[in-house]
């Protein structure tokens, strides 16, 4: 379970009211690593996806809440995984990654209060100022820990996308109903 680095009631109030799961992608959704020389283009990249993470998506998917993604590089990996859990708001080659919350913002009409951003590196740091929740993976950069409401016990690629997502449906009432289907 994740663990609060700010006032802990006021912070679950506020996971309370996430309804957006917005994820970087290098060292949150993978444990970071690029794997270059791959023949067919310039830099074709392959990047490690963890199977839990995914589920997880689907899971928060299924509870009727939403899924964007936010990256400064720019893969075809990405554009693939993101297909494949049809993740339809995906904003690569963000350099600025606060104005591409902008963009996602505008283009959702999310309210900032119910969006959640997981991030792992100082570049993440504006986008945790204008969202309702900040989360840092467990292996991020210390000044990202320190402007993060909440840091994960897993690291960026290892399963941390899923434990944000058990502990939000969990504490906001939803996991019962989804246990439902596994329980039978």
């Amino acid at each position: 379970m994740p663990r609060w680095l700010t006032d802990r009631a006021i912070g679950e109030q506020s996971a309370r009211n996430i309804r957006w799961l917005v994820l970087d992608v290098d060292g949150v959704m993978t444990d970071g690593t690029l794997l270059y020389g791959l023949p067919g283009g310039r830099m074709p990249e392959m990047k490690p996806f963890h199977v839990h993470d995914g589920h997880g998506i689907r899971l928060w998917q299924r509870s009727g809440r939403h899924v964007a993604v936010i990256t400064g590089r720019t893969s075809a990996a990405v554009a693939d995984r993101c297909a494949d859990l049809e993740i339809a708001r995906v904003y690569q080659g963000a350099k600025v990654k606060r104005d591409a919350l902008r963009m996602f913002l505008q283009d959702t009409g999310a309210d900032p209060a119910t969006v959640c951003y997981v991030g792992d590196d100082m570049v993440d740091i504006p986008v945790f100022r204008g969202v309702g929740l900040g989360i840092a993976v467990a292996d991020a950069t210390p000044e990202t820990v320190q402007a993060a409401h909440l840091v994960t016990d897993k690291p960026g690629g290892r399963g941390a996308v899923r434990e944000v997502i058990d502990f939000l449906l969990k504490l906001q009432g939803a996991w019962p109903k989804l246990m439902e289907r596994y329980l039978e």
